[in-house]
């Protein structure tokens, strides 16, 4: 399965970590078969906020890339504090942005004292400042959590109305303009696909992206997917997005011009006369998301949104944990535990059953 993003996103890594001094390249060369390569990214732009700290702040005189180990290992509690004060303060980084970033900076610094080794088999560092130093406390419990994204996902018959606009209500809606008509009716039977094929099987954005015809089973229901750490699986989806991905396939040749070899699922249309039909981009799939949430009247859903709303109808109708942890690809069951948390409409209709005078309760 090639994925266009992820050779993308590694020709980037490869750049900001030209950037960085010669360890962060060792780390994330160990951490590479480990985590995905927009994750390292995220690392490294961590990495590159930190060390351009250190220089600003006059601690090393010299470039970036120049900055030695030594100076790591020399680091004073205070030093680093100060360092999570200017996120906190100057860069206005929330309390969980501040512990991702800690966190990115805990991780390289202890593969640089556990794991790393000299020549003479002699770790990299002998003093990690980074194990004293504390993680933010955050004060929003997981119900909180649960609560802040009920707002922004969709609930009850909002998954349904929501899929019917795209494959159909949005072109209702700009019949007058006749250049977004004509684009939406060149890409409805795609997008509608996408949306029910999030909604039906909870797919991360990386995930879909890379699908290939080859990888969809027809008689299964389910589709093979590269999940994060670059495990293989196969992922179940539900009739609905079967039915929608069916009438894309129908067209999908015939209004993409595609080339023989181009085995990718999602197409974009080609441009220009001379165009040639490429896959659909991640950044393309989040922009089509945020044209039709916006017109639906729920500006807040993205492609993310809509894996928390398939989460959340799945363990409303399902209530199966593991299950849900192994659909989402969750490498720890607490990440699944978030939808445990949100309401339904069966909890809230038991909780108003309590208050009412019991010859009232059918």
């Amino acid at each position: 399965m090639v994925n266009q993003d992820k050779q993308t996103n590694f020709k980037k890594l490869q750049t900001l970590i030209n950037e960085l001094p010669w360890y962060v390249e060792e780390y994330i060369n160990h951490k590479l078969r480990k985590l995905s390569t927009a994750s390292l990214f995220n690392y490294c732009h961590d990495y590159k906020i930190f060390f351009n700290w250190i220089i600003a702040e006059q601690l090393f005189q010299g470039s970036v890339k120049d900055i030695p180990l030594e100076r790591l290992e020399q680091m004073t509690v205070l030093e680093v504090e100060s360092f999570l004060n200017y996120l906190h303060y100057q860069l206005e980084n929330k309390e969980l942005t501040v512990n991702r970033k800690l966190s990115a900076l805990k991780s390289l610094f202890n593969y640089l004292q556990n794991i790393a080794e000299t020549p003479e088999l002699k770790p990299y560092l002998n003093r990690n400042v980074m194990a004293k130093i504390e993680f933010n406390e955050v004060k929003d419990s997981m119900e909180t959590k649960a609560n802040k994204m009920e707002g922004k996902i969709l609930l009850g018959d909002e998954y349904e109305k929501f899929r019917l606009f795209v494959a159909n209500d949005y072109g209702e809606l700009n019949k007058e303009n006749k250049k977004l008509y004509n684009f939406y009716q060149l890409n409805k039977e795609r997008d509608t696909a996408i949306v029910s094929l999030i909604l039906g099987s909870g797919l991360r954005l990386s995930e879909l992206i890379g699908i290939e015809l080859d990888d969809i089973d027809f008689s299964k229901y389910c589709v093979r997917v590269i999940r994060k750490g670059n495990k293989e699986q196969f992922v179940y989806f539900s009739q609905v997005a079967m039915a929608d991905l069916q009438e894309y396939l129908a067209v999908r040749a015939a209004k993409y011009k595609i080339e023989k070899n181009n085995k990718a699922l999602f197409i974009s249309a080609p441009i220009g006369p001379k165009g040639k039909s490429r896959q659909l981009t991640a950044r393309s799939v989040e922009k089509l998301i945020e044209k039709y949430a916006t017109a639906f009247g729920k500006p807040a859903l993205s492609v993310h949104k809509l894996r928390h709303s398939f989460a959340t109808r799945y363990h409303a109708e399902i209530n199966d944990v593991p299950k849900l942890r192994r659909q989402l690809g969750h490498s720890s069951i607490q990440t699944t535990m978030i939808y445990t948390h949100i309401k339904n409409d069966d909890l809230k209709i038991a909780v108003d059953k309590m208050d009412m005078p019991k010859e009232q309760i059918d």
